[in-house]
């Protein structure tokens, strides 16, 4: 799969150093494309949302990947 513009992926979380907080996969939308592994993002969060950019693909904190399919 490619990335666009307002596809939704998922954004996965740091956590906390000590571990009170793991990593969680978060619902994101993709605002701009740099190539197929970099994306910059709009994150949904509970407590509200934040834009990031150049993230790269993966599944450690920090990182976007597809949604799993069920």
């Amino acid at each position: 799969m490619l990335p666009t513009v307002g596809r939704m992926v998922h954004y996965y979380s740091y956590g906390t150093p000590g571990g009170e907080y793991k990593s969680e996969p978060r619902a994101a939308i993709i605002t701009q494309v740099h190539n197929a592994t970099c994306v910059d993002l709009c994150v949904l969060n509970p407590t509200g949302m934040f834009f990031n950019q150049n993230v790269v693909q993966g599944q450690d904190g920090g990182k976007w990947d597809w949604p799993q399919r069920l």
